[in-house]
């Protein structure tokens, strides 16, 4: 069984679910992140679980993160057009090229919501080539596992960005801004934690990030 399968398809959502079948070790890392979700402390949700491996952790929460990050911004595509966001922008210093180094290799201008469809492609290819995330138990993850990791967290943080910019008041409107605060605020726990983020690439929410980081 595909550990990270297609799962159930949500009407909101802007790409196909993932999720990991029960019975697999995912699974169980997945039963682990919802209980301690549950609990309401994202600071402890995010820690690896003692005993476990980092890179199971790692890959069970990029599936999860994903997900997260479809639902929300699944909420926004009648919103966020090629002719409203012709650019993909977080404020006016920041603008995403986008590149994946294999069929597009130059950085190119293209509007938000291609970027975000080309990059959701891309996080697809990862997930399901066996090769980086092992869908058998045991199987060994590759040596650059971290780095594609960081990647993927690295560019769904650009979501992000481009929604608290370019979209919140809409998503006040919608009054999903405690979901998406929710949401982000373990995002950012999660990948300070594992250091997947460097410091820079944060600029555009430094202030949000600041203030859940308390630092």
């Amino acid at each position: 069984m595909s550990l990270f399968g297609l799962g159930s398809r949500n009407q909101k959502t802007f790409r196909p679910k993932k999720s990991a079948p029960s019975g697999s070790k995912g699974a169980q890392l997945k039963q682990h992140i919802d209980a301690t979700l549950g609990s309401g402390n994202l600071r402890e949700a995010v820690r690896l679980p003692p005993g476990e491996d980092l890179n199971e952790w790692l890959a069970v929460n990029t599936v999860d993160f994903f997900n997260q990050v479809n639902i929300l911004y699944g909420t926004l595509t009648e919103f966020c057009t090629a002719s409203n966001c012709p650019t993909m922008t977080a404020g006016p210093k920041y603008e995403y090229r986008w590149a994946d180094g294999v069929t597009i290799k130059k950085p190119i201008e293209v509007s938000a919501p291609k970027y975000v469809e080309y990059l959701m492609d891309w996080i697809e290819v990862q997930l399901d080539d066996e090769s980086i995330f092992p869908q058998r138990l045991g199987a060994p993850f590759p040596p650059n596992f971290l780095d594609v990791v960081k990647t993927i967290f690295k560019r769904l943080f650009r979501v992000y960005a481009h929604i608290y910019h370019s979209h919140f008041q809409k998503i006040v409107s919608l009054k999903e801004e405690a979901h998406l605060n929710t949401c982000f605020k373990h995002f950012v726990l999660f990948t300070w934690e594992f250091r997947l983020i460097d410091k820079g690439e944060l600029a555009p929410l430094y202030e949000i990030v600041e203030s859940i980081l308390q630092l």
